[in-house]
């Protein structure tokens, strides 16, 4: 059955590739608020895109900040629902005369598609849009019930996004949820993103004396907030870099061998980055190399440190105060607000006499893991096998992205994450590019998977 759609994508590449090219000449730039008609028009057009393919019920929701567009096409009863999340706008160009070509006049060179956008995210997400064209139009139905969320605010956190997916829970309830907007491992490999680290920020506030003293005066005689804060903070650590905060571990999942070989296969050549990073050796967890230590391990970072004088030459004074902020990064299934209890209860623990410690929260997002053997992660690996020839990677995020999260938690739904850009395609720098080879394959893939799911029963 896919074939054909194989067939309708060869025969209506030239359109398709027209009509993107109309969508990223739209300069739907969230961060900047010259351009908030332009988000607004990109918005429309988005759903002028969904209506065209054969979608229903398409709107154009309003936020405290952009709109989000919804469509959704319900006609495969007993078959589960693929709720398929994208956003429109696009980050700023600057600096712009480092552009060949201007970045919203869309060029095609060497089969690639130079645009801003073109590759994060308007390329990938246009993807979905065509398949629901190709579906509908060479066989009148889909083997599965389709919902698009597409947001307008991606580019900057988000911010109004997890609301509006707790307010219309109901309308976007789906059986999974479909993410195209990350790389794969490189041109010919592609790769499944299974999971992301979340995130807590915290500050340390030190207090000594009630003001700064003359070193001379006082200095040997009365607790210095600096020295208290470096006493406390090293207290957090054991000299093998694991963190020494207890409870800090309990909760964290181990490694299966088989996502230790596929985080293998994914894995950087240490001693290549090694050298690059100018460094004598690399640092870390015993026991876990490097991609391991940075996606599938918990950290505690300190990221910054001040107190007393911070001018230049040299103040002799005794700092009555002192500041550190900590970032730590979770994995499933850590809790944010139980990785900050034993970090305050450490604190108590471990604060110097003669100062008082307090700790204020920051940041706080979750971490998201959908199993690499559930039923739609194993289609989407078979899809991307069928077409590249090659089984996927299945990778791990090191950083954030909270809306990810949100879906999951708040849909009770797994996330699949597959990605058809490539590192190199200069998102989010001048010069962005979609390589339109992924274009091609990416149309054959998601066609394969979506009649994968319609072969999966819901709740396998």
């Amino acid at each position: 059955m896919t074939h054909s759609l194989d067939t309708y994508f060869q025969q209506h590449r030239d359109a398709h590739l027209a009509e993107l090219s109309d969508y990223l000449r739209i300069p739907s730039v969230s961060a900047v608020p010259e351009h908030a008609g332009d988000v607004r028009r990109c918005a429309e057009w988005t759903a002028d895109a969904l209506r065209r393919a054969g979608c229903e019920h398409v709107q154009v929701l309003e936020t405290e900040g952009h709109p989000v567009v919804y469509g959704d096409w319900l006609h495969a009863p007993g078959k589960p629902t693929v709720l398929v999340y994208g956003h429109y706008d696009v980050q700023p160009p600057d600096p712009l005369e480092l552009w060949e070509t201007p970045p919203f006049e869309p060029q095609l060179r060497n089969n690639k598609l130079y645009a801003r956008g073109a590759t994060d995210d308007k390329g990938q997400l246009f993807m979905y849009i065509k398949l629901v064209e190709a579906w509908l139009r060479t066989q009148g139905t889909m083997p599965v019930n389709v919902k698009f969320c597409i947001e307008g605010e991606e580019e900057v956190a988000s911010l109004h996004t997890p609301p509006f997916i707790e307010t219309h829970r109901e309308l976007l309830a789906a059986d999974a949820v479909v993410i195209s907007d990350n790389p794969m491992i490189k041109k010919g490999q592609p790769a499944i993103m299974y999971s992301l680290r979340g995130l807590i920020g915290v500050e340390i506030e030190v207090i000594a004396a009630n003001q700064d003293l003359h070193s001379g005066l006082y200095g040997g005689g009365v607790p210095n907030a600096v020295h208290a804060l470096t006493e406390l903070l090293g207290s957090m650590h054991r000299p093998d870099g694991t963190v020494a905060v207890e409870g800090f571990y309990d909760a964290v999942l181990p490694l299966s061998p088989e996502e230790r070989q596929s985080l293998a296969n994914a894995g950087e050549d240490e001693e290549q980055l090694r050298r690059e990073l100018g460094l004598s050796a690399l640092f870390g967890e015993p026991g876990f190399s490097f991609v391991e230590r940075t996606t599938a391990r918990p950290t505690l970072e300190v990221v910054s440190i001040s107190g007393g004088f911070q001018g230049e030459g040299i103040k002799p004074i005794v700092p009555g105060r002192a500041v550190a902020k900590i970032a730590c990064r979770l994995v499933a299934s850590q809790k944010p607000e139980e990785i900050e209890a034993v970090l305050e209860r450490h604190i108590q623990r471990h604060t110097p006499a003669g100062v008082q410690a307090k700790m204020k929260r920051s940041l706080s997002g979750n971490p998201y893991l959908t199993p690499i053997d559930h039923p739609f992660m194993r289609a989407a690996a078979e899809s991307y096998a069928d077409v590249y020839g090659v089984k996927p990677v299945f990778t791990r995020g090191g950083g954030s992205i909270p809306v990810v999260e949100v879906f999951g938690r708040l849909l009770d739904a797994p996330v699949v994450m597959m990605g058809f850009g490539l590192k190199e395609e200069n998102m989010h720098a001048p010069n962005e590019y979609f390589d339109l080879d992924n274009f091609d394959l990416g149309l054959r893939t998601l066609a394969r998977f979506w009649d994968k799911l319609g072969q999966t029963r819901i709740g396998q």
